[in-house]
């Protein structure tokens, strides 16, 4: 179901900010450089142990004055970024002091678009979603709940038309393994079509499954992040990523040192290809006579 962006109706002063000046046709940078985060935000609740999982299961439930501290570091780490991707995120119930945290983040961090998709409705007690967080305007997105229970969904965003069109697909998968597997054939689907691509999110799984066991295998995907995402006070299993397609060259990779959740944010900077830049290739040479 194709929807439409909101705008965040303020820009906090103060942040360092990634400043996007010029854009392409497609809505892209026109310098080609393209700077990725990824981030399960555990709905602005602060981990440090898997202690705080029974002390703090009640901030699950109910409002508390630590939140929106956390909150303002989380918006402080994102600005710098031009494409957010983010999970356990809520759309604004009891538990958030009925603030919806997608927009909340997008006032903080300066973006000037943002997109809550909405997956497991609990009323007033609990807004489950996603979120996306971006300072460009794509020509389409689209909402798509994942097969499975219902919890699961995933957003794709296009740049662009044609054979050179950018597609973003932001994901939270199943904890459970067939139902993951559904997740992404039903994924793979979606993008089957694409020659530039880039999956993110909190994918439940590490990298090697997801590149040669899973329905992903065909894309000849790279998943250029190596390093544990889980659980943030003690780094073990690699469950966050942002997968990308050949090509798209990648400039730098890292998972940040920031446990402000029980997951730690993974960031990309990628480069375009030329097509993507509305930059025509170089002519071929002729031969002298």
């Amino acid at each position: 179901m194709l929807r439409h962006w909101r705008t965040s109706r303020t820009v906090s002063q103060g942040r360092a900010q990634r400043n996007v000046q010029c854009l392409t046709e497609s809505g892209l940078p026109c310098d080609g450089r393209l700077r990725l985060l990824s981030f399960n935000i555990q709905v602005g609740i602060s981990t440090g142990g898997y202690h705080h999982y029974l002390t703090r299961s009640w901030q699950h439930l109910l409002p508390h004055a630590g939140r929106a501290l956390n909150l303002t570091r989380i918006a402080e780490l994102l600005a710098g970024y031009d494409l957010v991707a983010l999970q356990e995120v809520d759309g604004g119930s009891l538990r958030s002091g009925f603030i919806n945290q997608v927009e909340h983040l997008a006032q903080l961090g300066g973006f000037p678009y943002w997109y809550q998709q909405l997956n497991r409705n609990l009323g007033r007690f609990a807004q489950h979603s996603n979120g996306v967080l971006s300072r460009l305007d794509p020509q389409a997105l689209e909402d798509h709940p994942l097969p499975g229970p219902p919890g699961r969904g995933a957003i794709l965003m296009r740049f662009g038309d044609g054979e050179d069109a950018l597609a973003v697909v932001v994901m939270h998968l199943s904890l459970g393994g067939r139902t993951r597997t559904r997740q992404l054939a039903y994924i793979r689907e979606l993008v089957g079509s694409y020659r530039h691509l880039v999956l993110m999110g909190d994918m439940n799984t590490h990298a090697v499954d997801l590149l040669e066991h899973s329905p992903l295998r065909d894309l000849g995907l790279l998943a250029p992040q190596v390093e544990a995402t889980f659980p943030s006070w003690q780094p073990q299993r690699c469950l966050d990523h942002i997968l990308l397609t050949p090509s798209l060259t990648l400039e730098s990779v890292g998972v940040l040192p920031r446990p402000i959740s029980d997951h730690l944010p993974v960031a990309v900077e990628i480069r375009l290809p030329a097509a993507l830049r509305g930059v025509s290739p170089p002519a071929a040479m002729v031969p002298l006579g």
